[in-house]
């Protein structure tokens, strides 16, 4: 069954701002190998002009709310997340993130178009500070196996 395109440009903001704390930022690192200091110490940070712990660039992955901030639950989407691949994730950053941020996620379905029999999710994020500064923008494409409309 194709997804529903009437979800196109609907837009879902978090609820609770997501605090971006050190360990969560040398967790983060370690996870994904990187032993850059100022992901991991404070000073180095700090030496290099930040005012607290630099999160790696696709860190931000981790702020965004639930998954991936769609209404995967709703039914009147269509979307069985079982048949869902992760297709591409980007990220512009504005400013670095660092430990201390309390970020707010607004993620809008931009667009879900065919490719084959498949159909693709675009879902356009914004990192803003409570106090409406714009971090980061970013982008999200998931990939829905073989649900496509028929050609």
């Amino acid at each position: 069954m194709p997804l529903n395109q009437d979800f196109v440009g609907r837009s879902y903001t978090s609820d609770v701002p997501f605090q971006v704390g050190r360990e969560h930022i040398r967790q983060f690192a370690r996870a994904i190998g990187d032993g850059n200091p100022l992901f991991h110490d404070v000073e180095a940070a700090k030496a290099a002009g930040h005012a607290d712990l630099l999160a790696p660039p696709t860190f931000l992955v981790t702020a965004i709310p639930g998954d991936l901030g769609l209404p995967t639950d709703d039914p009147a989407l269509g979307l069985d997340y079982s048949l869902v691949v992760h297709g591409d994730q980007r990220f512009t950053l504005h400013r670095p993130v660092v430990a201390g941020d309390e970020l707010v996620v607004r993620s809008t379905l931009a667009s879900i178009r065919s490719v084959g029999r498949n159909e693709v999710l675009v879902t356009a994020y914004e990192f803003t500070t409570t106090s409406g500064e714009l971090v980061a923008e970013g982008t999200c494409s998931l990939v829905s196996r073989g649900t496509a409309p028929p050609r």
